[in-house]
């Protein structure tokens, strides 16, 4: 079961348990003037518990940062409808296209019924070069998740909530991202704070970050082939249906070739 965690000084992160595409986290930090949540989960279930529990620090959330438009970033964000809403140009492009619902029905099936009623609520700020948001947190522009990312980082409580550029234990899935540009991003990402809070899975540090730029390194050295893919510490990983998806889109991307990998679109059911 999901639950709030203290981190410090005004920082929290709510876990989604078990660590999978259907449970991810959200990043809480408290402010005098409000709440700024990072990431807003992915459906409406689980981010109205959410906004429960916010309730009880009698601030209202005011800021929602979106490190991603895919869904596990920013399907909840109905139930924060009143917040300000931050993400880059090309989430705030991708937000403002129909949702394919049916999609995301095949791919999160525990909450297709919750999908026929999605009203994700659109970026109304656009972030493209980094900002303190409050003086707590400042937004940092990133990219490999997807072209555009954004993370939040919060110094005062050495914490960075990394979003959908971290998954610790949970396969990642850079159908519409760059395996090698994410790998070299979080290098840099590395050097801001030793504490991580990523989209999917638990609250790490380097070691983790690490972990996850050997996969993606190792997705690229694939080339093209799934079963060519070596062994590390994400045979333990869950979600692993999107290895073939990762490995597809290194070498796709390597030979000139951007569009939407294959093995994706079977996953979604756009193509058999």
């Amino acid at each position: 079961m999901s639950e709030l965690t203290h981190l410090t000084d005004g920082a929290y992160v709510w876990l989604g348990t078990p660590a999978h595409h259907g449970a991810p986290n959200a990043g809480v930090i408290v402010d005098d003037d409000g709440i700024t949540v990072v990431d807003t989960l992915l459906v409406p279930s689980q981010s109205s518990t959410l906004a429960d529990v916010l309730a009880t620090f009698d601030v209202p959330v005011r800021r929602a940062v979106y490190t991603s438009s895919h869904a596990e970033y920013t399907g909840g964000s109905q139930t924060f409808r009143f917040a300000a809403r931050y993400g880059s140009p090309q989430t705030s492009a991708l937000m403002d296209a129909p949702a394919n619902t049916e999609a995301f029905k095949r791919l999160h099936p525990e909450v297709a019924d919750e999908f026929d009623d999605l009203d994700t609520r659109p970026v109304s700020h656009t972030v493209d070069a980094a900002v303190w948001l409050t003086t707590s947190v400042c937004l940092v522009p990133t990219g490999g998740q997807m072209d555009q990312n954004l993370v939040a980082f919060v110094p005062g409580a050495e914490t960075l909530f990394a979003g959908a550029m971290c998954t610790f234990g949970v396969t990642p899935n850079c159908f519409d991202g760059d395996p090698v540009r994410w790998a070299e991003a979080l290098g840099d990402l590395a050097e801001l704070a030793p504490r991580i809070v990523p989209g999917l899975g638990h609250v790490g540090g380097p070691d983790d970050l690490l972990a996850l730029q050997a996969y993606l390194w190792a997705c690229a050295e694939a080339n093209g082939d799934p079963t060519r893919l070596a062994d590390g510490p994400w045979e333990t990983w869950s979600d692993r249906q999107f290895d073939v998806v990762n490995v597809e889109r290194a070498a796709m991307l390597a030979a000139g070739d951007p569009s939407p990998p294959p093995s994706m679109l079977r996953l979604l059911g756009l193509s058999t």
